[in-house]
């Protein structure tokens, strides 16, 4: 019998002895799980202030917060098999599981949103670009590229405009020697009267075969016979583009053009003269018959002013110098309403 009470008491000795034990576990468990929870908070609102900036995430425009309501650590989970420690510990790592998640699409949003930005900046540059190189400064006016010779009626106040400025000078220099280029022929007319009139034109003769192209030229445009004008002005410009007078003829040309009912043409023929004989001497009226071409294209009235600021801009000096020029081109301004 004593044997059997010494035995009893030995039993609960050791079981009173392992409680604290088991406590100090109990205890060490929960505040590791209280520390993730904690850290699993702090990441959390640093996801949503990424997320939601200005705390406009969650219903009402706040921060979702987390239910810290303390659970009483002996009860057990309806249908749950475990203990609450590890049930709490399940429901932490699902938590970090959502977490990593959410962070990662986080990231790859904003990945996603730096392409797209980049993107868009590579095809705003291209379409800045491209817009530019469409738009060239001061390109004269075409009407759509149709080069059909209309054949207006022209009043005689048309037909004899001022020829001061391509009236050729008498030369005083000795005459050069014999060129062995033969002159252009003239255009050919199966109506007899204008080829009389052709016939009357006197053909020129000093032996520079380019002054004298040019010469025949400027008398054939001074007696309207403007295709045939046309072919000798042509002549000088392609075969001898750097003689003094390829900057007469071009400008002739467009002249010619204008005259003869073809201000599409003129204004590709001024233009031309303006490109490519910038210091040519009749690179200014060039500009400032584009103007005027451009107005019998009905163009719009800046493209007009465009022109006649670029004439002022590179001639300036000349167009002050020129009273007749100077005046035109404040005309030409006023009607247009350029500033």
């Amino acid at each position: 019998m004593r044997n059997h009470l010494l035995t009893a008491f030995l039993l609960a000795g050791s079981m009173l002895s392992a409680l604290p034990a088991n406590a100090q576990s109990s205890s060490g468990n929960g505040r590791a799980i209280e520390g993730r929870v904690d850290r699993l908070e702090g990441e959390m609102r640093a996801v949503q202030r990424k997320v939601f900036p200005g705390g406009s995430g969650g219903s009402g425009g706040q921060y979702i917060q987390p239910d810290n309501r303390p659970a009483d650590p002996d009860a057990i989970l309806g249908g749950s098999p475990t203990s609450p420690v590890a049930d709490l510990t399940a429901r932490v790592d699902s938590l970090e599981n959502q977490l990593r998640t959410l962070t990662a699409q986080t990231e790859t949003n904003q990945h996603r949103l730096q392409g797209l930005d980049s993107r868009l900046k590579t095809l705003e540059a291209n379409a800045a670009a491209a817009a530019a190189a469409a738009t060239p400064a001061a390109v004269p006016g075409d009407d759509g590229g149709s080069f059909d010779r209309p054949v207006p009626a022209r009043p005689t106040a048309d037909r004899t405009p001022d020829r001061g400025f391509d009236r050729p000078a008498t030369p005083t220099r000795p005459a050069p020697a014999k060129s062995t280029v033969t002159p252009p022929p003239v255009v050919s007319t199966k109506d007899p009267a204008r080829a009389q009139q052709v016939a009357a034109v006197e053909r020129p003769d000093s032996g520079d075969v380019a002054e004298d192209t040019y010469l025949y030229g400027y008398r054939l445009w001074a007696a309207h016979l403007y295709p045939e004008a046309e072919a000798q002005f042509t002549t000088v410009t392609t075969k001898f583009p750097t003689h003094k007078r390829a900057s007469y003829a071009q400008n002739l040309l467009g002249r010619s053009y204008l005259e003869d009912g073809q201000p599409s043409r003129a204004s590709l023929a001024f233009y031309d003269n303006y490109k490519k004989w910038p210091d040519g001497d009749r690179a200014p009226e060039s500009l400032y018959y584009l103007a005027q071409a451009l107005v019998k294209l009905d163009k719009p009235a800046a493209q007009v002013c465009k022109v006649y600021t670029e004439l002022q801009r590179s001639y300036g000096a000349k167009v002050d110098a020129d009273a007749r020029m100077k005046a035109g081109v404040a005309k030409g301004r006023a009607a247009s309403n350029c500033s």
